[in-house]
């Protein structure tokens, strides 16, 4: 069996099993953590992952957030400025690409009538390092999440410490890991 298999039935196992309907939304998160090298593997078997959740009877839905910082900064009155100053857009980010990201998330969350069975799966995240972090924008949605968040994650986690695309500065998350090595937390 390949990784991204492996990756799968670990995460199918965890999909599977009754959802508990009063933890908050913060353990709504579940974060499939892979190497980063295995990215463009993942996204060219996301439909494993997705049959797996059908399977366990919930709604797939998914989401994209690769070129959310072009989509973001094309909406920028100021943008050609801030290509000439890049250091400028710092302020910005800080306080106003978090947000757009999260709204994009909950965009998606609340779409449809969602329901507790409903999964939204979260693609392209690493695309947002070094414009906001993860758990940042977790943070912001977190009320919104009814049924579960996935989020396809390329990096490390040890002890629900993550470090996307194995950076050096991790945070502490309560979300559930499934990582080749892990099936559903149990660490």
């Amino acid at each position: 069996m390949g990784r991204i298999e492996e990756l799968c039935d670990h995460y199918d196992r965890h999909i599977s099993i009754p959802w508990q309907k009063t933890i908050s939304g913060a353990q709504r998160v579940i974060m499939v953590v892979y190497d980063k090298e295995l990215e463009r593997t993942v996204r060219a078997r996301k439909a494993m992952f997705a049959a797996a959740t059908e399977e366990a009877g919930h709604v797939w839905r998914e989401i994209d957030l690769a070129d959310a910082f072009a989509r973001w900064m094309a909406a920028d009155d100021y943008r050609e400025e801030y290509f000439k100053n890049p250091d400028d857009i710092q302020i910005k980010l800080d306080e106003e690409f978090s947000s757009f990201a999260a709204e994009e998330i909950r965009k998606a969350l609340l779409e449809n009538d969602p329901v507790s069975a409903d999964v939204l799966a979260v693609f392209g995240i690493g695309a947002l390092f070094g414009f906001t972090r993860i758990s940042r924008v977790i943070k912001m949605i977190e009320a919104d999440i009814k049924g579960r968040l996935v989020m396809f994650f390329p990096g490390q986690v040890e002890k629900n410490n993550y470090r996307l695309l194995d950076a050096r500065d991790g945070w502490n998350y309560l979300a559930v890991p499934i990582t080749l090595h892990t099936e559903g937390g149990q660490l």
